[in-house]
């Protein structure tokens, strides 16, 4: 089977990269529903789409096919009149009982839309003052407020990097930790399934619906034979496993080790990429405070049935990467430049997130300006990016990027 997945590094030359560009579901936000849908602040929507649209620049001037994700969602749609009507049963469901308890009226309001407004309706969500409801009863009536939605927003959908991961040619499809992004994966099944460029070409190492949690933002191809992963708050230790014995008995893979970080289950550090990123062969940002809290379990393949052996280390962090990943020593650049203050400020605002569009040549946001003065004297090309609206949603450049198509190291 021709995959229409391969990436097999984090930092060979990008050619092909998923993006979202941020909608009318940012503008659903409101200071009382901030915490349930996993935002700190409300972005300013017009600057948040001038600064995503900025980056999408920066990746097309290098040579970069962008992709959007609502585009190619459609476009699954508009294959067959039966997905579309599927894709909105689904979309119901995994809505919860509000929205299933207004079935009917749902489906009666999506049914005249096309398939472009179907995908942006789902994301911005529907409020139930949006909707006829002949479900509710004269109390409920009364009680729906003008702001209840019956599907909420996705606002969190500018970060793609999280629904699913591309890790060789093959693809871990996410279960997401929390209720406010699980229909999140949604577009990307049906886009997998349907799409033209996608159906028949794109096989699983994990799947949505599978019982643990795992978020492609723990997840790193740091060489052809080596694969991080986060054991964070967003992704438990049975996903690992599952992924681990399927990646494993691949025998298209050429993976023959898994590095799984444990790091502090806190908002802050939510997944892997947020302190740890690859930005060249042997060098990495990382946020220095970190490294006196991470544990590294290296888990080796020792048979093709995808069994694996499991072991600590204690050793120093650069070490375990200089061995693996067959390096004569490897370089961790700290954020903030070791300034205990500014690291945890840069940290915070996703210095470590670092996008790798080439060896050496890395996307940053530009307000983490120690940050990246200390990648260029360490020889990296750095491509700075707005970021005082894309910032408030907790992500950075890798964040906002699912690579479809790198070139091999």
């Amino acid at each position: 089977m021709d995959s229409a997945i391969n990436v097999k590094n984090e930092i060979g030359k990008l050619r092909r990269v998923l993006l979202h560009r941020p909608g009318l579901e940012l503008e659903q936000l409101s200071p009382s529903s901030l915490s349930d849908l996993l935002f700190d602040d409300i972005p300013f929507l017009d600057v948040a789409q001038k600064e995503h649209d900025e980056f999408a620049d920066v990746l097309r001037k290098n040579d970069i096919e962008v992709l959007y994700l609502a585009d190619l969602a459609a476009q699954a749609l508009a294959t067959d009149e039966s997905i579309k009507t599927r894709f909105v049963e689904e979309l119901i469901t995994q809505s919860g009982g509000m929205a299933q308890h207004y079935q009917n009226e749902l489906m009666e309001f999506f049914n005249d839309k096309d398939e472009a407004a179907i995908i942006s309706q789902a994301m911005i969500g529907v409020k139930a003052s949006s909707i006829e409801s002949h479900a509710s009863g004269p109390l409920c009536s009364i009680l729906a407020a003008d702001s209840d939605f019956l599907m909420n927003p996705m606002p969190n959908l500018y970060f793609t990097r999280d629904p699913f991961s591309s890790v060789g040619n093959r693809v871990v499809h996410s279960h997401m930790r929390y209720a406010a992004r699980h229909r999140e994966t949604i577009f990307s099944k049906y886009i997998f399934n349907y799409h033209p460029d996608f159906k028949n070409r794109v096989k699983f190492y994990y799947k949505n619906h599978w019982p643990f949690y795992i978020e492609g933002g723990d997840i790193l191809n740091l060489s052809e034979k080596v694969v991080a992963i986060g054991l964070s708050q967003r992704t438990y230790p049975q996903a690992i496993e599952i992924f681990a014995k399927n990646l494993f008995r691949d025998e298209d893979s050429t993976v023959e080790t898994m590095l799984v970080f444990d790091i502090p289950n806190v908002r802050a550090y939510m997944h892997l990429d947020t302190v740890f990123t690859q930005v060249s062969p042997n060098k990495f940002t990382i946020y220095a405070g970190i490294q006196k809290d991470i544990t590294v379990y290296v888990l080796r393949k020792t048979s093709m049935n995808g069994d694996y052996s499991a072991e600590s280390y204690t050793m120093p962090l650069d070490k375990i990467l200089a061995k693996y990943l067959e390096q004569p020593e490897v370089l961790l650049i700290p954020c903030g430049d070791n300034d205990t203050v500014a690291s945890a400020r840069e940290q915070w605002n996703d210095a470590a997130n670092t996008l790798a569009i080439a060896p050496g040549v890395v996307v940053c946001y530009n307000r983490n300006t120690i940050t990246n003065r200390r990648l260029r004297s360490e020889g990296i090309e750095v491509l700075e990016i707005a970021s005082s609206e894309l910032s408030r949603g907790r992500g950075g450049p890798r964040c906002m990027s699912m690579p479809l198509l790198r070139d091999d190291l």
